[in-house]
């Protein structure tokens, strides 16, 4: 069977990545001068945090989080509701064979980043870490 070295299971491609930074770019600055109509969506202010591409290039899922926090249920919806016009509006600034459909998810990496600093903090687990931080002191006594 012969070895398809765009699908190796080892994350995406360079290509992917760089086409997902583009797109990123690219809608972050149609966000940021309002080129949407819809006030609803021109409302909130909206971080692109990622935008991940599907290998084939065509599929680009955009992870975004409005401004605070506040408002994500509705400034998710309002992004759906005009997937096409920003797709469009995308494609104008990039350079691809086909305009990627955009999909648009809550980034909730900033979530997981204060759960992470909450838990470090525990002074459980601090006592631990410093425990553990005492023995790899030692080992590299001997």
């Amino acid at each position: 069977m012969a070895n398809n070295r765009f699908q190796s299971g080892h994350g995406p491609s360079q290509r992917q990545l760089r086409v997902g930074e583009l797109i990123r770019r690219t809608l972050s600055d149609v966000l940021a001068r309002g080129d949407v109509h819809d006030p609803d969506l021109n409302r909130h202010s909206i971080t692109v945090g990622e935008v991940r591409t599907s290998p084939d290039l065509k599929v680009a899922t955009a992870y975004v989080l409005p401004l605070g926090g506040q408002g994500a249920d509705e400034a998710l919806e309002a992004l759906r509701r005009n997937a096409r016009e920003l797709r469009h509006l995308v494609a104008r600034g990039l350079t691809l064979k086909y305009a990627p459909s955009l999909r648009f998810v809550l980034d909730e990496t900033f979530d997981r980043m204060d759960d992470t600093r909450r838990i470090l903090s525990d002074e459980r687990v601090r006592r631990d870490v410093e425990r553990a931080d005492d023995g790899d002191d030692q080992d590299d006594d001997r």
